[in-house]
């Protein structure tokens, strides 16, 4: 039975039996204008248009490498692995990400507030914003394993109960992206279409779903229509670059059978017009570490 807030109107079904459907977005995917931060008038339409932007050498060199020692400290922490918040691979045991990491690590907590980060956000969105998520990724050499096509919105609206896709991801590149080390894939112009998932929340859902996830994913039809429409792109990119997408365009990402390691910092923020309610389509909302209902604003 879903524990959906009375007061709050679901506007983007999911997780429903039978057949899923597409629906189309009614909510922007800028909320503000060119005086509101960094980004130009012409970048910002291009992202409206497409579901997101590339920010080519956001950190400098020394930056990357200095961020790039914590992720080695992090995923070295004996302690630490025994942490919740730390998500291994299904088969060999190896970190594959580690949420809540701007409260773990002092280094991505100031990273969050950078104006760099902070203001590209708050434009976006149109409004004050907090972090609804946060983690870094690895995915090693030779067997790191990729995320099957998903809109993130359908999984923060069934399971988290975010209302509205009003919310905005930046991952940060530490490692150089190849086209062929299992970089992310994205259909440009998704975001204005809402894809409906099939199948009911198992209870607990994120302690499997956070390794390999078969509940809230579109099924082969929809992906096939939605590549014939929007096409796909590719993140690749030396590291510093970061990628800004929308919380509902449909992406993924390949296994990484090759020999060059790819990592990065993942910063999802949601605007503080846009706070959780109970979860849409599950029995209780993930734990905090996962979906935050913190929402205090971040300052600088």
């Amino acid at each position: 039975m879903t524990l959906t807030d009375t007061r709050v109107e679901d506007h983007y079904p999911t997780r429903i039996p039978g057949e899923g459907g597409l629906i189309e977005r009614t909510d922007p995917t800028v909320w503000g204008t060119e005086s509101d931060g960094p980004m130009d008038a012409a970048t910002l339409a291009a992202h409206d248009a497409k579901g997101y932007t590339i920010v080519e050498g956001l950190l400098s060199p020394a930056e990357v490498q200095g961020y790039w020692q914590e992720l080695v400290r992090l995923s070295s922490d004996e302690e630490l692995k025994a942490d919740e918040r730390v998500i291994t691979e299904k088969a060999s045991g190896e970190v594959r990400s580690i949420f809540e990491v701007h409260r773990i690590s002092e280094l991505i907590s100031e990273l969050v507030r950078d104006p760099r980060i902070l203001d590209r956000a708050r434009q976006i969105l149109g409004s004050e914003v907090y972090v609804h998520q946060s983690r870094v990724n690895y995915m090693p050499g030779f067997k790191g394993t990729g995320f099957y096509w998903h809109s993130d919105f359908e999984t923060w609206h069934a399971e988290d109960g975010m209302p509205r896709p009003r919310a905005v991801s930046c991952s940060i590149a530490l490692t150089d992206n190849y086209p062929f080390n299992g970089g992310l894939m994205v259909m440009p112009g998704s975001q204005r279409t809402f894809v409906q998932c099939v199948g009911e929340t198992p209870e607990d859902y994120y302690k499997t779903s956070l390794k390999e996830q078969k509940i809230g994913v579109p099924s082969e039809d929809d992906i096939t229509k939605l590549a014939a429409e929007y096409g796909v792109d590719q993140f690749t990119g030396s590291a510093g670059s970061a990628l800004w997408f929308d919380s509902n365009i449909m992406h993924g990402s390949g296994n990484n059978i090759t020999p060059y390691p790819r990592s990065n910092i993942f910063l999802v923020f949601n605007s503080v017009e846009n706070a959780l309610v109970e979860p849409f389509a599950a029995s209780k909302a993930r734990p905090s570490f996962i979906g935050s209902r913190d929402f205090t604003p971040i300052t600088r």
